[in-house]
């Protein structure tokens, strides 16, 4: 076993990690692990988008709400998409002026920390 100190978003977690051999989980295993958390959909991750400039989840959660839609002019600042986290709504703004070129997500879609939700041209 091994221990871990892991910091995430400003909260220290003290972890022990045990490893097992060929990678399956022991015959007894003396409690429940905790769930991994949610994997984005191969195709979100492949997906580049079609504009240059990348518009990322801030945070891990759920999508909440799509704001904007393909074609729409935005301002730096306006909201693109809503991301749902420890039910916070979460907006995630567009960092620049531009045009959305592609929306990189769907309503209820798992979306980890920098994971990319649109793009803008």
């Amino acid at each position: 076993m091994k221990n871990y100190t892991i910091t995430v978003n400003g909260n220290v977690y003290d972890v022990t990690v045990e490893e097992t051999a060929g990678g399956s989980a022991p015959a007894a295993a003396p409690k429940a692990a905790p769930k991994a958390a949610p994997k984005a959909a191969p195709a979100a991750a492949a997906s580049q988008g079609a504009g240059s400039v990348r518009i990322e989840a801030g945070a891990a959660g759920k999508v909440f709400k799509i704001e904007s839609s393909v074609g729409a002019t935005v301002k730096a600042g306006d909201t693109v998409v809503i991301i749902e986290a420890m039910k916070m709504e979460i907006p995630v703004v567009a960092p620049k002026d531009g045009t959305v070129a592609s929306i990189d997500c769907a309503v209820g879609d798992a979306c980890a920390a920098g994971q990319l939700l649109a793009t803008l041209k």
